[in-house]
């Protein structure tokens, strides 16, 4: 970004900014779409920021980048003596676009609203929308420059804080001060050889406009003496440069190892607050399961509960592998809605109260080899093919399989159980929603492809104990792929549904298709939701980094009230300025009536605004007339947990896919843990697996064979082929549609252990 010349500066438009009620969002755009909330910037009596003089102070201000783009509005967060700049307020989680330290930054204060940063040899120039925001902003950053000099002296002064001896300190600073030298050294020499650089230039010319030979003599003279000096010059800017790299390796090593103390520290630190709130939300856990009543024998209120009267609950997600447990007291004064926490080592027997361990789950598996395969020989005579059809080595897979990646939706069950307990299908639709974006958070870093399931293969998640449901999927169908999957909560509610992959290679990315509907039932109410899923593609294919993206719309539809949600996945583009992986929302009721803005990203969270007014606004740019809508603050719905330690070496598994390949016991024997080939990948074994998995599939292209043998023999007879074992082809009585839906008896098959109907597959 370069520095505005005066003159441009001064006529530089400055772009109208709009302003946002206290306690409002107005949110604008196309029916059932959205535009980013405007905030003005705070003032000290103003609910969107805080005076001058405290911690923090955010707001709007205009930044100049270009001549070409000139001033550009960006989101100022002034924090601990560091000045940060984004393009938008979401920005702030994940890019930040520049920081200035105030310590050694220059203030300085110019005509109408300007005022000038100068921190690293670098100008920021800056303008505020009125005199009175520039002199709020400039008492704040002088606050904070001399806050943070009060604090650096301090430190200096106190060798206890020191993460170095005072020896090294002394050292460092020295060290510093030569490279300071240095550097102004090298400032001289490039000056010197501007200024000689210039005259030889000129010397040049005048030498080419010549006319006589004694002229030409002289001229020759000059034009030898500057080239000399030119000479001169330069020798010393390369020797100043040597110097200052020899002074600059010399102390990287000791930099270097304050470094990584810092690193540790950091680390040490991230580890005890991470810790930290594990405990927090073990005590909340325990606080809203404990079967506690009031001393005057009325039984306690559940806190979960949504309704209309408390419109200031905020919806919280807890982190995963709480390490402990503890039961408190529960009281009636307390209005929050508490959040469920994932996983905990004890539970409580809501029939007693005894504490019982349960299973403690695994948390990482061997590390991912690093294995090396030209993908180009492989793909280059599979373009157009199904991807189904494509004999992958396993060095394309993740040791998990799609059976297992369907069951991986299941990860943020809690919202379920909350939807479960809402009175108001509309807040029960928000939280539907964001569960439906949530099973789309691993995939950011998940490019790899899941096994193939063999035809009759089954896989059983039981988490009864940990969250109240179980899960049984089984591959109903080859070509084309298709699974089954069933689950039953004992919080309130049912989920089935059977996907079919349809699945491209086109070359330069790989398109996966996902047809065929999710059902989810509530058993109180009987809310009977239906949806299906969006495009995913993989990028980069044959050359660069892999990544991937979701694109398209969900359509989920309540049929029992008709209130319905319409979802959009923003598809990724460079020149777009909206965020990323963006996902935008409209919660409507049986009139279309729309009652709740959805918004965030289907890799970190979702938030959902209540409308308290919708009005029509001036036509759109395609003569489509606008909605503006006016909202309440956002609630957080859902928030992806963060993933585990070491995941980039373990195929970026969150915590629960790490356990779905875990070894159990009494599993049927079709079971995607007993496949061989997944369990040697898995192991790190990749050769061995390569070699199972040709076996398998040759076996299983001999099964088909045979089967259609007997379908050509049997043609007379009505030959019906394959049948699933668990579930069966019926009716949907509220879609119409036809659909494979558990038929039962596994569950109790597993009781008695009688897996004598099961097939060998394996």
């Amino acid at each position: 970004e370069s520095t505005p010349h005066p003159l441009f500066a001064s006529h530089a438009p400055l772009p109208l900014i709009r302003t946002r009620a206290e306690g409002s969002t107005r949110l604008e755009g196309e029916v059932g779409q959205m535009s980013e909330p405007v905030k003005s910037l705070p003032s000290p009596t103003s609910s969107g920021g805080q005076p001058a003089g405290s911690d923090t102070y955010k707001g709007w201000l205009y930044k100049w980048t270009n001549y070409l783009k000139g001033y550009q509005r960006r989101w100022f967060v002034l924090s601990n003596g560091l000045l940060s700049y984004y393009r938008t307020q979401a920005e702030m989680a994940h890019t930040c676009r520049g920081t200035i330290t105030l310590a050694t930054a220059h203030i300085e204060v110019g005509d109408t609203c300007h005022l000038v940063l100068t921190s690293g040899g670098r100008n920021y120039h800056l303008k505020a929308t009125s005199d009175g925001e520039s002199q709020r902003w400039v008492s704040a950053l002088q606050q904070a420059k001399a806050n943070t000099t009060h604090m650096m002296h301090q430190s200096d002064d106190s060798g206890d804080e020191a993460p170095v001896p005072q020896p090294d300190r002394a050292l460092t600073q020295g060290a510093l001060k030569t490279l300071a030298s240095k550097l102004d050294d090298l400032s001289t020499c490039n000056e010197l050889i501007g200024k000689h650089g210039t005259a030889l230039q000129r010397s040049l010319s005048e030498l080419e406009d010549l006319r006589t030979a004694t002229d030409g003599t002289d001229k020759l003279k000059t034009v030898n003496e500057r080239a000399t000096l030119f000479r001169i010059t330069s020798n010393a800017m390369i020797n100043a440069c040597r110097d200052f790299l020899d002074v600059a390796e010399t102390h990287s090593r000791k930099w270097q190892r304050a470094l990584q103390y810092e690193r540790e520290q950091r680390h040490h630190l991230e580890e005890t607050i991470e810790q930290l709130a594990k405990q927090h939300n073990s005590l909340e856990r325990a606080w809203r399961e404990a079967p506690s009543t009031h001393p005057d024998g009325g039984e306690r209120r559940r806190e979960g509960d949504a309704s209309d009267e408390n419109e200031d609950i905020e919806f919280f997600d807890a982190m995963e592998d709480s390490p402990a447990f503890i039961t408190v007291t529960a009281t009636d004064h307390t209005q929050h809605s508490l959040p469920d926490c994932l996983t905990c080592i004890c539970s409580q027997d809501p029939g007693s109260d005894n504490m019982q361990r349960r299973r403690v789950r695994r948390s990482r598996i061997p590390d991912k080899p690093n294995y090396s395969l030209n993908l180009w020989s492989i793909m280059k005579n599979c373009i157009g093919k199904e991807l189904s059809k494509i004999p992958m080595p396993v060095n394309f897979n993740e040791p998990l399989s799609m059976l297992q990646r369907l069951t991986e939706d299941l990860e943020y069950s809690d919202l379920l159980d909350r939807a479960a307990r809402c009175e108001s299908s509309l807040e029960q639709m928000c939280l539907v929603a964001a569960f439906s974006v949530s099973s789309y958070s691993t995939t950011i870093h998940r490019t790899a492809k899941p096994f193939n399931p063999l035809l009759g293969e089954t896989y059983e998640l039981d988490r009864l104990d940990d969250f109240g449901y179980r899960s049984i999927c089984e591959q109903v169908s080859h070509h084309p792929p298709a699974a089954a999957h069933h689950v039953m909560s004992q919080r309130g509610w049912t989920l089935w549904q059977e996907i079919t992959i349809d699945s491209k290679f086109r070359g330069k990315y790989i398109s996966v298709m996902p047809l065929g509907c999710i059902h989810l039932q509530f058993h109180s109410s009987g809310n009977h939701y239906v949806w299906g899923k969006v495009t995913s593609t993989v990028h980069n294919i044959i050359v660069g980094k892999l990544w991937i993206d979701q694109s398209g719309d969900i359509e989920i539809v309540n049929h029992r009230t008709k209130d319905t949600c319409h979802l959009k996945f923003v598809p990724y583009s460079y020149f777009s300025r909206d965020l990323p992986r963006k996902v935008t929302g409209v919660v409507a009721d049986s009139e279309g009536t729309a009652h709740h803005i959805l918004s965030g990203t289907w890799d970190e969270k979702m938030e959902s605004a209540k409308i308290v007014e919708s009005s029509r606004g001036c036509g759109g740019s395609e003569g489509k007339q606008k909605t503006v809508y006016q909202t309440l603050q956002p609630k957080l719905l859902w928030k992806k947990y963060p993933l585990p330690e070491n995941a980039e070496n373990m195929h970026f598994f969150s915590s629960l896919a790490l356990t779905l390949n875990e070894p159990e016991e009494g599993v049927a024997p079709t079971d995607s843990r007993l496949r061989p080939d997944q369990r040697l990948m898995e192991s790190g074994l990749w050769d061995e697996a390569n070699a199972h998995k040709q076996r398998l599939e040759e076996r299983q292209r001999l099964e088909r064979r045979k089967r259609e043998a007997q379908a050509t023999q049997a043609l007379e007879e009505d030959f019906e082929g394959f049948q699933p074992l668990w579930f069966e082809r019926r009716t949907d009585d509220s879609t119409g549609e036809s659909t494979y839906v558990y038929r039962g008896g596994y569950w109790e098959s597993k009781d008695r252990q009688d897996w004598s109907q099961c097939p060998d597959i394996f």
